[in-house]
C-alpha cells in the first residue's frame, strides 16, 4: 500500500486537510502517517530517513508538508519521497500579487497566540454547557439553537460548529413525551430567529437507536416514524428552517446550516 506522510513543524492539521482533500479524488487506498512538530534538524533527518525506508513495490512515499522553517523544509525536500510543499506553492505567488513579503512563523495558524482562540474555546464551553437541553437559561448568548428528535445529529453538529467555526451553539431535543402536543417551549420561542431544525429518515433513526437501546419503544420504527413526522410538521408550522441529516457527514451538515442560516464562518 502506497504510504503518505503529512509533516509539519506545527500541528500538521493544514497538511492533513489539504493532503486528504487532494487524495480523496483518487479511489486508491493509502497508508497515511502524520508527523507533527518536526521542529529541529535532527527530527527532520529522522523523519527523512523514515520516508526513505518506506518504499512499497518500488514506489516512493508521497509527502505533503507545511513546514515554515526553511532549513527543516530543505531536509524533508531532499528525501526520496515525492514532496508537495503547500506553503511555498502558494506563498511565493501571493507575495508577488500582494506586493508584501511573507513573515513565516510556526504555530501561527493553529497556535494559542491566534487572537480568535479564546472566542473559540468560549464557544466550545458554551455548547457543552447547553447540550441536549441541559440549560435554557442563557439562550441569549447562543448564535444558533439546533432542535430535533433524539439521535438526529444535534450534539455532534453543535460541537463541530463550536470547534471548527467558533459558533456558540445550543441544542434542544424533542422527546417521546413531547409528541402528543408538540410545540416550542416558551424559552425557545423567545429566540425563534436562532432556531434551526434537523431531521432524519425514520429507518436510519431506527437503526441508530437500536444500537443504543435495542427492543425498546424508543428504538421502534413506528416510534421513530411518528416522532420525525411530528417534528417536521412543527418546523413547517413555525417556519423553522431545517435539513435532513441522513446522508450527510457532520462537516456537510454544519456547512449547510451556516449557509442557510446566513452565519459567517470564523476561521482559526
Amino acid at each position: 500500500m502506497r504510504k503518505v506522510f503529512y509533516i509539519s513543524d506545527g500541528t500538521a492539521i493544514t497538511a492533513e486537510i489539504l493532503g486528504h482533500a487532494v487524495l480523496s479524488q483518487f479511489e486508491i487506498e493509502f497508508e497515511q502517517i502524520t508527523i507533527p512538530f518536526v521542529e529541529t534538524i535532527d527530527k527532520a533527518t529522522e523523519v527523512a530517513e523514515q520516508i526513505n525506508n518506506s518504499f512499497f513495490n518500488q514506489q516512493p512515499a508521497l509527502v505533503f508538508h507545511s513546514i515554515v522553517d526553511e532549513a527543516i523544509r530543505d531536509v524533508i525536500d531532499q528525501c526520496n519521497g515525492i514532496s508537495y510543499d503547500f506553503l511555498n506553492t502558494f506563498v511565493a505567488p501571493l507575495e508577488k500579487q500582494l506586493g508584501v513579503k511573507a513573515q513565516p512563523k510556526t504555530h501561527r495558524t493553529h497556535g494559542i497566540a491566534n487572537e480568535a482562540y479564546s472566542s473559540r474555546i468560549d464557544a466550545i464551553n458554551y455548547s457543552l454547557d447547553n447540550d441536549d437541553g441541559i440549560s435554557l437559561k442563557h439562550l441569549e448568548k447562543a448564535e444558533l439553537i439546533l432542535v430535533g428528535v433524539s439521535r438526529c445529529g444535534k450534539t455532534p453538529s453543535s460541537l463541530y460548529l463550536a470547534m471548527q467555526f467558533g459558533i456558540a451553539t445550543a441544542n434542544y431535543p424533542f422527546i417521546c413525551e413531547d409528541m402528543e402536543n408538540l410545540k416550542l417551549p416558551p424559552e425557545l420561542k423567545k429566540h425563534k430567529a436562532k432556531i434551526f431544525g434537523l431531521t432524519i429518515d425514520p429507518f436510519r433513526l431506527h437503526e441508530i437507536r437500536t444500537q443504543r437501546r435495542a427492543d425498546s419503544k424508543y428504538a421502534s420504527f413506528r416510534q421513530c416514524r411518528a416522532e420525525v413526522k411530528e417534528v417536521e410538521m412543527l418546523y413547517r408550522r413555525e417556519r423553522i428552517p431545517f435539513i435532513d441529516t441522513t446522508k450527510h457527514s457532520v462537516e456537510e451538515i454544519t456547512a449547510k446550516i451556516l449557509d442557510i442560516a446566513g452565519l459567517k464562518r470564523k476561521m482559526f
